[in-house]
């Protein structure tokens, strides 16, 4: 049996954890069942990570990072007017990986939970990272305000509408008819028709109205 180094049960336990956390939220999750998960005990886990905030970090960090990742790896070599779509198809492939999407979502209501108790630590941590996402988006996009905005905002919208359930066929994606997936720019060629809808996590598509 091959043993594991330090970092790299590390790893294991951070994607123990964006599996947990996905599911059952911050406040939802034990660091039991994490440790479970990766198969150490909570003693071991906590020599990795001091505290289960932490972890949970860790882990929001993480699915960041690679969102961050995947949409500078698919802008490289591209101009601004052709990054928009790159990023939009590459944030497409990252929603059919379920727990990234329900990740961020989750993220969402444990920062606001902490705020609203006067934990402002969770809140910091995600939000710098958030605003590293956003400029590394930024920049991409020719430095255009109105078009970041526009990107992320399609963005939460699909993350809302897959987290919520609805298949790839429902009408409610419809609405992605009447939004342009780029600005128009001046000079530039004509606009691509927009993305593939992505299928919504753990739902059948043959019903358009589940």
């Amino acid at each position: 049996m091959v043993r594991m180094s330090a970092e790299e049960r590390r790893e294991s336990v951070i994607r123990a954890a964006i599996t947990e956390f996905a599911r059952g939220g911050y406040k939802g999750t034990s660091t039991e069942a994490i440790a479970r998960r990766v198969g150490v005990s909570q003693p071991y886990l906590f020599r990795l990570f001091k505290n289960k905030q932490e972890l949970f970090l860790a882990a929001a960090t993480r699915c960041m990072e690679e969102i961050q990742r995947a949409m500078a790896e698919a802008v490289r070599g591209k101009s601004a007017d052709e990054a928009h779509m790159a990023m939009a198809e590459a944030y497409k492939n990252l929603l059919s990986d379920p727990e990234k999407l329900l990740l961020q979502m989750q993220v969402y209501v444990a920062v606001a939970s902490a705020e609203a108790e006067g934990d402002h630590e969770v809140g910091e941590a995600v939000r710098r990272k958030w605003v590293e996402l956003w400029d590394s988006a930024h920049l991409a996009l020719g430095a255009d305000e109105g078009e970041t905005a526009e990107f992320f905002a399609y963005g939460m919208l699909i993350n809302v509408l897959a987290s919520l359930g609805f298949s790839a066929d429902h009408r409610v994606w419809g609405c992605f008819n009447l939004m342009p997936m780029a600005p128009e720019r001046s000079g530039s060629p004509e606009r691509p028709g927009t993305p593939e809808r992505p299928e919504a996590p753990g739902r059948d598509s043959s019903n358009p109205d589940a």
